[in-house]
């Protein structure tokens, strides 16, 4: 996928609301009640898409764990779950 930048502007209202225009809308792929994360950076803000922002935290905090359990393809995923599964019959 292409690295677009765009860049416009929005003003900013009495009680502090903005208007996302719409080519960033389509770009974050944001709807009516999508939940947006706003990251503030020194000068700038950074705002995301709420589910993209958990998942790339999520990815963050997974990272290296399937080496440190020993997981290194399919047949040791699959042997982890019915390993499990083993342990959740058993209680």
């Amino acid at each position: 996928m292409k690295n677009i930048l765009i860049v416009d502007s929005a003003k900013v209202m009495a009680k502090g609301q903005i208007t996302l225009p719409k080519d960033i809308r389509s770009k974050l792929h944001l709807s009516t009640g999508d939940r947006v994360t706003l990251i503030c950076e020194e000068d700038r803000v950074i705002l995301m898409n709420s589910a993209v922002y958990a998942m790339k935290m999520l990815q963050k905090e997974m990272e290296n764990e399937a080496e440190k359990a020993n997981i290194r393809n399919d047949d040791d995923v699959i042997a982890l779950v019915k390993e499990t599964r083993k342990e959740i019959e058993g209680l």
